[in-house]
C-alpha cells in the first residue's frame, strides 16, 4: 500500500500503486484529465506524487504502448494537410506532456529505430531536449556540455540586426551589424525561426595556428584586409531625452538656447550646434561637453516674496550634453508629446565601431576571444592557393574544452564554400564527418583539413600542415571603445572628497587590499603613498585637547572649540576619510583624542 499525494498533500492510500499509475494514465491520455496533471511513482519511498501546480516545466513525448509509436504516418499525413494540428494530436494521447518526475518513470527513446520493448515514450526530436539559442549551435552533440551553454549564451550577446525598423527606433544602447550573413553550416532551427531575416554573424576563413604569441591565452588574431573588406563593422546607436516638465505654480522647463544671464550658462563653444529651437541639427558630430539639447528650468527654490514677482528670480540650465568619453554624430530627432501633453525631444546618435584590438569575437560554440593584434594583409600566412585567413585562432583554446564541433564546423564550412551549398549542421541529426570529409577530398583537398600554409613575411613554407576552414563568426557587444577609462584629475565626491565612481562619472580606478599586495611584491611600496592620498587633507589638531581645530581664513585666526583662543595649533596631513570618521565619533559622544608627537 503506497501512500498517494496530492500537490505535496496527502490525500489517501492506493493497494495497488502501479496500477493506480497506470489507471490515471490511460484517463489522461483519453482526456478525461487535464494534460498538465502529471503522475509518478517513486518505488523506494513507495508513494505516489500527483502533481497539478504552476510552474512545472513539462515536454511533450510521443507515446509508445507495445514497442510501437501511437504517432502513424496517416497522423504525419494529415498534419502536412493541415487536417488536424498539434492539439489533435494530445486529444488523441498521441503525443503526452511529461514533467521531470514523470519522466523518471518513462523510458524515451532518442530516435524510432531505438525502440525496444520496454520503451515508454520516443522523442519528437532529439533536438528538443534544447532551448532556441542552443539549437542554433551546430554539431552541438559533439561539444562538452558547459561549452555548449557558454556558445548559446554568446549567440545573445552577438550583434546582428536585432530589428528591421531600427532606422525609426529610439533604442538603448543597440548596436546593428553592416554586413551580418547567413551561417554556412546551419541546424533545421535556423530555418524554422528564419534566421535569415535576422543573422547576427558573419562567414569567415579561420587558421588554427600560433603567430608571434598574440593569439595567447584566448585572444585572436585578425587579418586588416579583411576588416578594410568590412569584416566585423557595426553602428552604435544611443539616444539622449529631454522633456519640458511641468513644476508647481506653473512653472516649466523650456527646450531652447539658454541666455546668458541663465544660471549654470556654459559657453557660447557648447551651443554651437543648436539651431533656433535649441535642438542639434542632424549629421552634426559631436564630442564629450557638447550640448545636443538646450534646455532651462525654473530655480530650484522659490522664497515666499519670489513667488509674487517671477521676472527678478533667473532660470537654471538643465541642458543635455554629452558624457564624459561619449562621441557620435547626430542621426535622427524626434519631437513629440508625452502622455502628460508635454514636448518630448529625444536624440539619437550614432558611431561607426571597426573592429580594434580589445573587441570580443566568439565562434557558435563558446569560443570567445578578444582581438590581441591586427595584422596587414601583406604579412598574413596564406595557403598554396593563395587563401588568407581572417582569422587566427590558437590551438591550446581546443584540448581542455573539448569543443570538437568548433572543428568539425571549420570542415562542414570548407565544403560548403567549396561545393556552394548550406551544411546542415542540427544536433544529434547532422551531415556525418565521414562525408564531409569523403566530399573535402574529391574537391581536390586533403580530407582532414590541413593545408600547407606560408609565412606571410618570408615566403618560407611552414613545416607544420596548419588546420584551415570555414566558420561563422560573431562580433560580441563588449567593444573597448565602451570600456576604455583612465582618469588623472577629475570630479570628487562631496561628503568623503574621494573621486567619483564610475566611468561615466569620470570616475577613479580602485586600487584594493590585492592591488596593494602586488605593488608590495614587486618592490614598488613607496608608489603606495602616491596611490592612498587621493583626499589627503591637512587639518589643525590642537596640542592641547587633541580635537581638530578651527582655522578662520577670513579673519585669519586658529582657534580650538573646546580650549579657545592662545592655544598651540599644528597643522598634519591626514585622509580627509579619517577626519570624517572622528566627527562621526564626537556625534556619538566618544572623544576621539589624536595625540601629536614630532617626527623628527
Amino acid at each position: 500500500m503506497a501512500e498517494v499525494y496530492l500537490n505535496s498533500k496527502f490525500v489517501g492510500y492506493a493497494d495497488d500503486p502501479r496500477e493506480y499509475v497506470r489507471k490515471l494514465r490511460e484517463t489522461r491520455r483519453a482526456g478525461a484529465l487535464g494534460q498538465s496533471v502529471s503522475v509518478a511513482y517513486d518505488p523506494r519511498a513507495d508513494r505516489v506524487e500527483v502533481e497539478a501546480a504552476r510552474g512545472r516545466a513539462q515536454r511533450p513525448l510521443i507515446v509508445v504502448k507495445d514497442g510501437k509509436p501511437l504517432l502513424a504516418e496517416r497522423h504525419i499525413r494529415q498534419l502536412e494537410k493541415n487536417e488536424i494540428s498539434w492539439s489533435d494530436l494530445v486529444k488523441e494521447g498521441v503525443v503526452e506532456y511529461l514533467d521531470a518526475a514523470e519522466e523518471e518513470n518513462a523510458t524515451v527513446a532518442f530516435f524510432e529505430n531505438e525502440v525496444a520493448a520496454e520503451t515508454t515514450h520516443l522523442e519528437i526530436m532529439p533536438l528538443d531536449i534544447l532551448g532556441y539559442c542552443t539549437s542554433l549551435v551546430p554539431y552541438g552533440n559533439f561539444n562538452q556540455s558547459t561549452r555548449l551553454n557558454a556558445g548559446s549564451k554568446n549567440q545573445k550577446q552577438a550583434l546582428g540586426l536585432y530589428a528591421a525598423n531600427y532606422a525609426v527606433r529610439m533604442d538603448m544602447d543597440v548596436n546593428v551589424m553592416h554586413h551580418a550573413q547567413k551561417p554556412i553550416v546551419e541546424t533545421i532551427m535556423h530555418d524554422i525561426c528564419n534566421y535569415d531575416s535576422h543573422p547576427a554573424g558573419q562567414n569567415v576563413v579561420i587558421a588554427i595556428m600560433s603567430y608571434k604569441g598574440y593569439n595567447m591565452e584566448d585572444s585572436i588574431i585578425l587579418n586588416g584586409g579583411s576588416i578594410q573588406r568590412g569584416f566585423g563593422r557595426s553602428t552604435y546607436y544611443r539616444p539622449a531625452i529631454a522633456e519640458e516638465l511641468r513644476y508647481s505654480g506653473g512653472l516649466m522647463d523650456e527646450v531652447c538656447i539658454p541666455d546668458k544671464e541663465v544660471k549654470g550658462y556654459k559657453s557660447e563653444k557648447d551651443y554651437r550646434y543648436l539651431e533656433e529651437d535649441g535642438i542639434i541639427s542632424q549629421e552634426a558630430k559631436v564630442k564629450e561637453g557638447d550640448v545636443i539639447i538646450g534646455k532651462t528650468s525654473p530655480p530650484r527654490f522659490l522664497s515666499s516674496m519670489e513667488d509674487y514677482n517671477l521676472a527678478t528670480s533667473t532660470r537654471r540650465e538643465s541642458s543635455i550634453g554629452l558624457k564624459h568619453g561619449e562621441e557620435g554624430i547626430v542621426d535622427f530627432v524626434l519631437i513629440t508629446e508625452n502622455e502628460e501633453g508635454n514636448k518630448l525631444v529625444q536624440v539619437r546618435l550614432r558611431d561607426q565601431r571597426i573592429p580594434e584590438i580589445g573587441d570580443k569575437f566568439t565562434s557558435r560554440h563558446g569560443q570567445k576571444g578578444v582581438a590581441g593584434l591586427i595584422v596587414p594583409q601583406a604579412d598574413m600566412p596564406f595557403s598554396a592557393s593563395g587563401i588568407v585567413p581572417d582569422i587566427i585562432f590558437s590551438p591550446h583554446g581546443i584540448p581542455s574544452r573539448m569543443t570538437i564541433a568548433h572543428l568539425i564546423e571549420m570542415l562542414g564550412g570548407k565544403v560548403g564554400s567549396l561545393s556552394g551549398r548550406y551544411i546542415n549542421g542540427t544536433t544529434f541529426d547532422a551531415e556525418p564527418e565521414e562525408k564531409l570529409r569523403k566530399e573535402l577530398q574529391s574537391l581536390g583537398f586533403r580530407e582532414n583539413g590541413v593545408e600547407t600554409m606560408y609565412n606571410g613575411q618570408t615566403g618560407e613554407e611552414y613545416q607544420a600542415k596548419i588546420y584551415i576552414g570555414n566558420m561563422y563568426y560573431l562580433k560580441l557587444k563588449h567593444m573597448v571603445a565602451n570600456k576604455i577609462h583612465s582618469r588623472a584629475r577629475g570630479p570628487i565626491q562631496l561628503l568623503t572628497r574621494q573621486p567619483t565612481e564610475g566611468r561615466a562619472k569620470e570616475g577613479g580606478l580602485r586600487l584594493g587590499e590585492m592591488e596593494k599586495d602586488t605593488f608590495i611584491a614587486h618592490g614598488a611600496s613607496l608608489l603606495l603613498k602616491e596611490r592612498f592620498d587621493s583626499d589627503k587633507t591637512v587639518v589643525p589638531v590642537c596640542e592641547g585637547c587633541g580635537i581638530i581645530a578651527i582655522k578662520d581664513d577670513h579673519k585669519n585666526r586658529t582657534y580650538c572649540p573646546v580650549c579657545g583662543d592662545g592655544v598651540e595649533v599644528n597643522f598634519i596631513e591626514v585622509s580627509y576619510a579619517f577626519k570624517l570618521m572622528l566627527d562621526e565619533f564626537k556625534s556619538l559622544g566618544l572623544y576621539p583624542k589624536l595625540e601629536l608627537t614630532s617626527k623628527y
